[in-house]
């Protein structure tokens, strides 16, 4: 299986995406949208910040736990990952985003 963006809509009537790896994990979740292209403009949007080092913030929960976020350029958060056990993990989260996100098609499950 290759990497893939699959747009959906969710229980609320907004439009979400994910990036699922090639190892069928999702590794990156969406914020939800208003509308159908603005959805499509973040996964390009993901797809053009996601090689940039600068783009990712590593962050810790309270539990302990630690995730991230692709931002863009103006500072605000495109999409963001799961849990990790350690930010060793998540840095690994990180390096597998930049390279599904380069290969990835996009599946529109959206109807």
């Amino acid at each position: 299986m290759n990497a893939k963006f699959q747009m959906y809509v969710g229980k609320n009537g907004q439009f979400y995406f994910r990036l699922i790896a090639k190892n069928g994990q999702n590794v990156l979740s969406s914020e939800g949208y208003s509308s159908k292209a603005a959805c499509k403009g973040g996964v390009e949007s993901v797809k053009k910040n996601a090689p940039q080092d600068e783009r990712y913030q590593c962050k810790e929960a309270k539990s302990g736990k630690h995730h991230f976020v692709l931002t863009a350029p103006n500072g605000q958060v495109i999409a963001s990952s799961q849990m990790y056990a350690s930010a060793q993990t998540c840095k690994q989260g990180i390096e597998a985003v930049k390279r599904a996100a380069a290969e990835a098609d996009v599946e529109d499950t959206t109807g």
